[in-house]
This record gives C-alpha cells, sequence and structure tokens, in this order.
C-alpha cells in the first residue's frame, strides 16, 4: 500500500512538474523579458517596450506593430516650455524637480539595472525592469519600475525617492516628481483630459507661426485654418488641459487614424487607478496632457504644498497604468477613453500587484490593508458629498507634512449617507466629509484602520451656523467656477470649452466691469456680474493684449443689500464668511517666504458701511498660481470676519472687499505680477 501511494505521489509529482514545464514553456512564447548590453525587453503577443540602459528610459513601443512613440528628438528646454530632459521620443521615463540644481533625470550617471521574471497568483506571467540609480552629489536614490503581464497591453509603473543623509538632514522641497511619456510622432492628433475637455493636437504650422504671451501660453490666431484653433481657441497652454484629482481617472492622447499605418485608431492612456501615493487630497489639481502624457506625482503648478527631502524621506509612488489601445478606423475617442476608463478602479490587478510586492520597494500589499465603512448623517440640501481619509490631525491639502502619510476618498450616496473606500492602508487618519451647497466641513480625527478588516465609523455632520442668515453669494463647492467665465462653456468655438480654461487676459476686467464690481443682493447675478477673479490690478506683464497695468475700479468690490430693522435690533454679532477657492499672494506657488516682497502675506481687507474690519492676512504658504493657470478650484482657504451689528443699517447697507491697489510681486516666468483671490462663496449671518 505504502509503494503505491509513493508511486501515486510519485506520478503527481511529475504531472505538477510537466504542468509547469509546460506553463513556462507557453510563458517563454508569449511574455518576453530579456536583456542586451544596451536595451532591457518587455514584450507579449501585441505589446513591445524596450527600455534604453544609457537614457533610462523606454524608447520603444509598439502594439499590434504600429510604432507609438517615434523618432529620438531633442529640443533645448526653455522657461515655461517642455523642461526636463529636452528629448522626446521617449517614456514612460522618470524625472523630477528635485537635486540641488534643479531638474534631474535618473538613467544616465550610473544606472543599475534588475531584470525580472514570474508568475502571479492568477499563473499570468509578468516580466519587469528596475532602474536603480544614486545621485553622488546627495546621495538621493532614485527608482523606476516597469512592469509588463501576458495578455495586457500597458505598463505599471513605480517611482521612488529615497534621502538618508544625517550630515545635510535637510535638502530641499521635492518640487516636481513625474513620469512622462512624451512621443515624437505624427501619430496622435487629439489631446484627451476628461470626457468633456479634448482637443485636437495643434499642427505644426501652427506652432511655428506661435507667438508667444505667457509662461507655456501661445496664441496660435496666425493660423486660423488650424484644427485646434477652428475647434477650441486661439491660445492654447498645457494648463487648459489641467484636471482636478477628485474625478480624475483617465487622460492621454488618441490617433484618429489618419497617420496610422492602416487607419487603426490608437490610445495612449494614463490610467490613475490608485491615488493613495499623491498630495493634497481631491483638491490637488496638476497637468495631465499636453503632447506629453504626464503623471504628475508631486507639483505645485497651482500652489499646493510639496514635501520636504529631509534624512529618511522614503516613498514609493504609485502603481498607475499606462495603458495603449487600439480600435477599428473611425472608433471614437470616447470608445477607446472607455475602454481605459474600465481600468481605474483601486482593487483592479490587486492580485498582481500582491504578486510582484516582493520586487518593489515600499509597496504596501493587500495584506496590509483594510476596508473603510462610515455612515454620515449628512446636512440637508447637500449635493455631492464625499469623504477623504489623510494624514491625522491636518488639513488633508497639507499632507505634506507627513511624507509618510496616504489619502483616500470615495462619493457618499446623498440619500444613505453610506460610503465604502476600499484598500486602505493600516493606520490612522483623519475624516473630512465636505459638500456643494455646504458652508464648512466636517472632520473626525483618530480613524483607526486596521489590516484584513472593515473598519467603520459614524459621523453627525450640520453646516455651519452663526445665526440668522441675511443672504449668501455663490456655492460653496471648493471651486469658484460659478462666476463669470468660470464653468461658463465658450459658445464661440464648436467644442465650447469652459472658458477659465483659455488664457485669462481675454476677458478684459476694465472693459467688462468699467465701473468696477458693483454687486446687489437679490437682483444681480453670480454667473453675470461676478468676475471669476478678484484682481489686485489687471494687465501689465503677462497679458499680450492690454500690456499697461490698469488699476482704477479693480480692486474693491462692492456688496449692496437692503435690511429691515427687525433683523438688527437686540442683535449681538454679525459674521461674514469668506470662503476662496484660490488667492495669490506675492509668493506665487513657491510657499516659500521673501522679506523683500512687501505682500508676501497679503492683507484682504473688509468695509462695512464705511468701518473697516480688522484685515484678513493671508499667508505665503496658503499662495496658489490658480486663474493664470487656467484653474478654479486650488488651495481652499477661508476666514470669518465678526463684527457689531450696530454697524448695519436699516435700508440699504454696502460692503466692500478690498486687495490692496497696485499689489504685485517680481516674477521670473512671463506671469502677471498681480496678486488676486478667487471666491467660493460667501455668507452674511447675525445672531
Amino acid at each position: 500500500m505504502a509503494s503505491e501511494l509513493t508511486m501515486l505521489g510519485g506520478r503527481r509529482t511529475v504531472q505538477a512538474l510537466l504542468s509547469l514545464v509546460l506553463l513556462i514553456c507557453q510563458v517563454a512564447a508569449v511574455l518576453n523579458a530579456t536583456e542586451t548590453s544596451t536595451q532591457l525587453i518587455l514584450s507579449n503577443d501585441r505589446l513591445y517596450t524596450a527600455v534604453n540602459k544609457s537614457t533610462g528610459a523606454v524608447y520603444r513601443i509598439s502594439l499590434d506593430g504600429q510604432e507609438l512613440l517615434g523618432t529620438l528628438n531633442y529640443e533645448t528646454p526653455t522657461p515655461g516650455g517642455a523642461t526636463g530632459s529636452g528629448n522626446s521620443g521617449i517614456g514612460p521615463y522618470l524625472d523630477c524637480y528635485c537635486i540641488p540644481s534643479g531638474f534631474y533625470t535618473p538613467g544616465t550617471i550610473a544606472p543599475v539595472w534588475t531584470l525580472i521574471t514570474g508568475v502571479d497568483s492568477t499563473k499570468t506571467a509578468y516580466g519587469g525592469v528596475k532602474l536603480s540609480e544614486v545621485y553622488p552629489a546627495t546621495g538621493q536614490l532614485f527608482e523606476q519600475y516597469w512592469f509588463l503581464r501576458d495578455g495586457e497591453t500597458g505598463l505599471h509603473t513605480f517611482s521612488r525617492l529615497a534621502y538618508h543623509n544625517k550630515t545635510t538632514p535637510f535638502l530641499r522641497n521635492l518640487q516636481e516628481f513625474r513620469t512622462l511619456f512624451r512621443p515624437n510622432t505624427p501619430l496622435w492628433t487629439h489631446l484627451s483630459t476628461n470626457e468633456k475637455q479634448y482637443a485636437p493636437l495643434p499642427s505644426k504650422n501652427a506652432t511655428a507661426h506661435q507667438v508667444t504671451v505667457q509662461d507655456a501660453t501661445w496664441y496660435l490666431g496666425n493660423t486660423p485654418d488650424d484644427e485646434y484653433v477652428k475647434q477650441e481657441a486661439n491660445y492654447f497652454t498645457k494648463y487648459t488641459f489641467q484636471d482636478t484629482w477628485r474625478d480624475h481617472k483617465v487622460h492621454g492622447m488618441y490617433s484618429d487614424g489618419s497617420t496610422s499605418n492602416d487607419n487603426s485608431t490608437y490610445g495612449s492612456w494614463l490610467v490613475m487607478n490608485t491615488v493613495d501615493t499623491y498630495y493634497g487630497g481631491p483638491l490637488h489639481s496638476d497637468l495631465v496632457v499636453d503632447g506629453i502624457v504626464y503623471n504628475y506625482l508631486v507639483s505645485n503648478h497651482h500652489g499646493d504644498g510639496t514635501p520636504n527631502i529631509t534624512d529618511g524621506f522614503d516613498r514609493t509612488f504609485g502603481p498607475q497604468f499606462y495603458y495603449f489601445n487600439k480600435g477599428a478606423p473611425k472608433t471614437p475617442m470616447s470608445t477607446l477613453r472607455a475602454d481605459a476608463l474600465k481600468l481605474s478602479s483601486p482593487t483592479w490587478n490587486s492580485a498582481f500587484y500582491d504578486s510582484i510586492a516582493q520586487h518593489v520597494s515600499g509597496y504596501v500589499p493587500s495584506s496590509n490593508r483594510g476596508t473603510f465603512k462610515a455612515n454620515i448623517d449628512l446636512p440637508d440640501g447637500i449635493k455631492k458629498p464625499i469623504a477623504v481619509l489623510a494624514q491625522n490631525g491636518v488639513d488633508f491639502q497639507d499632507n505634506v507634512l507627513d511624507t509618510t502619510a496616504y489619502q483616500y476618498w470615495g462619493d457618499i450616496d446623498v440619500r444613505s449617507g453610506e460610503v465604502t473606500i476600499p484598500a486602505v492602508k493600516a493606520g490612522t487618519y483623519r475624516l473630512t466629509v465636505y459638500g456643494d451647497g455646504i458652508f464648512g466641513q466636517y472632520t473626525q480625527d483618530d480613524i483607526k484602520i486596521s489590516a484584513g478588516r472593515i473598519n467603520t465609523a459614524r459621523g453627525k455632520w450640520r453646516e455651519e451656523n452663526a445665526g440668522t442668515e441675511v443672504w449668501r453669494i455663490g456655492i460653496p463647492d471648493k471651486s469658484s467656477g460659478e462666476y463669470k467665465h468660470g464653468y461658463e462653456p465658450d459658445l464661440t468655438h464648436p467644442l465650447h470649452p469652459e472658458q477659465y480654461r483659455i488664457y485669462w487676459a481675454v476677458y478684459d476686467f476694465p472693459t467688462e466691469f468699467p465701473n468696477g464690481v458693483r454687486y446687489e443682493v437679490g437682483k444681480s447675478d453670480p454667473g453675470k456680474d461676478l468676475n471669476y477673479v478678484h484682481w489686485s490690478q489687471f494687465g501689465g506683464k503677462g497679458n499680450s493684449i492690454r500690456t499697461t497695468p490698469y488699476w482704477e475700479n479693480v480692486n474693491n468690490w462692492t456688496i449692496i443689500w437692503d435690511m429691515k430693522e427687525r433683523l438688527i435690533e437686540r442683535k449681538k454679532l454679525a459674521t461674514l464668511t469668506i470662503q476662496l477657492a484660490g488667492a495669490k499672494t506675492a509668493a506665487g506657488n513657491t510657499d516659500t517666504f521673501n522679506a523683500s516682497e512687501p505682500y508676501a502675506n497679503l492683507p484682504y481687507t473688509v468695509s462695512v458701511n464705511g468701518h473697516d474690519l480688522k484685515p484678513w492676512i493671508i499667508p505665503y504658504y496658503h499662495s496658489s498660481s490658480c486663474a493664470v493657470r487656467s484653474a478654479v478650484i486650488c488651495y481652499n482657504i477661508a476666514n470669518k470676519f465678526t463684527f457689531d451689528p450696530k454697524l448695519l443699517q436699516k435700508g440699504t447697507n454696502e460692503i466692500v472687499l478690498s486687495l490692496p491697489p497696485n499689489a504685485t510681486d517680481y516674477e521670473s516666468a512671463l506671469l502677471t505680477e498681480t496678486t488676486y483671490v478667487q471666491y467660493d462663496a460667501l455668507r452674511l449671518e447675525i445672531d
């Protein structure tokens, strides 16, 4: 009997070995991961990719035989233009603005290459390439990972930066950290930010005749027959195609087939299937595509904080997925984008990521993650409520303060108040809840997430209240989009882009508001009578249309309304709430104090019927570069002005909202020097 069992066991062992050999043979026939003296190749039956050992970048990608990158090209980087190495015809690759002198692209000094092969828990073969390089002058360690699975047509990417130096414990800020797919081929014909914002790429003829009007902003009106000019705008800037992270899942480029080998359509997409290793929460916004498909892991383009590189810094960003797909001739861009969107769940491919965790330093596998579920008693009238988990004890916009912190968010069901967020790294978080139409937000600290469990929380949130509401202006939704030139579509172009996305100078404030802003509560229309930006001055540097600064009737905005005596009698306190979707002080987007700039800390003044209240000093570290970089959601801040109701009167009342006149800063780039604020919403209450 024992011998029979031994024979049976032996047969099973042989069968298992034969099956394994067969599987390996099948893998070898389809998934290819090889290394030569000059390159590392990852390919399967549809996608071919090659990483160049001398540049640290992917330099060959083809899908079903169609080359997607084109030929290597070099253009000298220009201020405000395509920064970094200046090379195109490459990517995805890693670069940063993070060494003492600025930009750096790893892979050219002393790279160490590792070729990875394996079979994941779903019995799917994969191959990977790891680039590791130490920057000699500082000791910073850079790592970039690319993985390809059999049956997929995209690259899973991770990026790591580590710094261990007790001699120089503070190096600098991590100003930019990004990966880029940067082709040099006529294949790509269109840009896609999201389902609403897309456009044809400007032609080479259009860009050859462009006029630079602002940092990274071109006037293309010299080529009126160009498809971009006809369909989108006379101006092109990389900021037109920026987006806010909250609902952002996929962006990229599309080929309409007119330039492909067989008229097939193609897509090159960055799928943000995870967001937990970014910073800034759902209000963060950034560049996504402009002829380059970006994955901005860290940046301060719109003024968000950036982490400091200090002794012990070690963070692995990702995964995200560079996905390439193909459609039959005339397949619309929306179809290829929808295909990419299917891959945007944070739990998509989690089994694969768990399998490769052994190869990716710093990646947190499912075994160290849990699920968060909450039930929130929401205030009446709320729309689009959202729950955010981020660094404990601080505003989620500031979660760079803890460089190890992770972040998550999910939409709350309006009716039930329920929200579920999967795959949350074990740890302690602050829960923040906010939504459209409601002033303020709800926070709860010390939310503990344990791995392998469903972690629950409950909360009750009611809108901020400081008495009887006299009036409100705008919608508290963290944006200035509801005001003039915000979300309003441009009806002069067929694609109807939202107006805030276009070069701001075309909306000439002195022409549209020759007597300044005078808003009458109950009669005026926020979408027509309040600008999406409150400027200190208008014109001058960065404004190619009004080249001379203008400040008459610009910096003071007046709000008037009537009050009945009964609303004032026997009242003790009046509260004016100002919520800003962004504010630019003389600090710009740097969060750096400069003593030579008198408006680094910007005084914002309110006058009630001729009586000035104590100014709100907007600090330099809350400064954004928002409207001039085509955004209406930046670093949100708020202030409550309280005053004696005796300053109010029966009949007509007047509040003047003021920035200092001609409050400017020095700008090294071609940008407007004025300071400004962008309103989210305003409300007056009395108690």
